[in-house]
């Protein structure tokens, strides 16, 4: 039932800095110099790597779109990518 939680706390300090435990930011992706973002729901709060959390973000906009632009694989997209960056090599 808890395989998959992680618990850890951390003390708030004057100016409201906390410091993301070692283990919590191996498991976020995230290292000095990288952002995260706070997600607040019903009082919780979720920290997510920004760079994850900003391509969540994408691929719900997306979603759908692919199947309008005629991809129906990740290898349609690969290849549709790989032909446009040919195109503009040779312009």
């Amino acid at each position: 039932m808890f395989e998959n939680i992680l618990v850890n706390d951390a003390r708030v300090m004057s100016k409201g800095q906390v410091t993301i435990p070692k283990n919590i930011r191996a498991v976020l992706g995230v290292s000095t110099g990288d952002r995260v973002t706070f997600i607040v729901e019903n009082g919780s709060v979720r920290i997510i790597n920004s760079a994850v959390y900003a391509m969540q973000k994408f691929q719900e906009q997306m979603r759908g779109h692919a199947d309008l632009a005629g991809f129906a694989s990740e290898e349609d997209a690969a290849n549709w990518i790989t032909n446009s960056r040919r195109e503009e090599n040779t312009e």
